[in-house]
């Protein structure tokens, strides 16, 4: 196993991992600020080039190799509930890092190829294709305000009371036993921002205003 690594081996890791900082710290860190996913795509991509280029030493298709770390990936992965955008970049990761260690590319060819998905993804995350825009989940006890004619009260309310500014909102559930709602609500992310609003400490406040006589 070890007369597979040689030279080649290490400058594909230097690029694979190179690409995987910027994929992942400037692209997906930048506009959604999850440090658990930050270690987990970095690490993930690691290994996935380590045993794809060990396995391409025993004459493993690169086919199989994808089909092996995309299954594993899924299976890994179901329990925990993330969102599309993070299975976006989780298959981007496997992308690059099955290029970098399988692929019949020279090393410049490599950095090129990858340059091109961190600059698609960049251009995908600016706001010349996509908003500004955070979201996050709260629960609201104003159930008078849910209704469509009372749709302009209802973001006033929450502008309020949150001090964001909230472009648009969303109902996920209602419950008319405890007269509450879960709202989904997207907010301009400010630059100085680095985690979104956390929806905890806002419900703990509309359960006691609405407990109060």
């Amino acid at each position: 196993m070890f007369n597979s690594i040689d030279m080649n081996f290490f400058i594909r890791f230097v690029i694979n991992s190179v690409t995987l900082y910027l994929l992942v710290k400037h692209c997906y860190y930048r506009r959604t600020p999850n440090r658990d996913f930050l270690f987990s795509f970095i690490l993930f991509g690691a290994g996935v080039f380590i045993v794809s280029y060990i396995l391409h030493c025993v004459q493993v298709s690169m086919g199989f190799a994808f089909g092996l770390f995309a299954i594993f990936s899924m299976l890994r992965y179901r329990t925990e509930t993330i969102s599309i955008k993070a299975m976006t970049y989780l298959f981007l990761v496997i992308t690059v890092s099955l290029l970098s260690s399988v692929g019949q590319t020279s090393p410049i060819e490599l950095i090129l190829l990858n340059g091109l998905i961190v600059a698609s993804a960049a251009l995908a995350e600016s706001r010349m294709l996509t908003p500004q825009l955070a979201e996050q989940i709260i629960r609201y006890e104003k159930i008078e305000n849910i209704t469509p004619q009372n749709r302009k009260n209802l973001l006033d309310d929450l502008r309020l009371r949150t001090g964001l500014d909230i472009q648009d909102v969303l109902i996920e559930k209602i419950d008319f036993l405890r007269d509450t709602a879960m709202l989904r609500v997207f907010y301009t992310a400010r630059e100085h921002e680095e985690f979104p609003l956390e929806s905890s400490s806002l419900q703990e406040e509309q359960s006691t205003r609405s407990t109060k006589p």
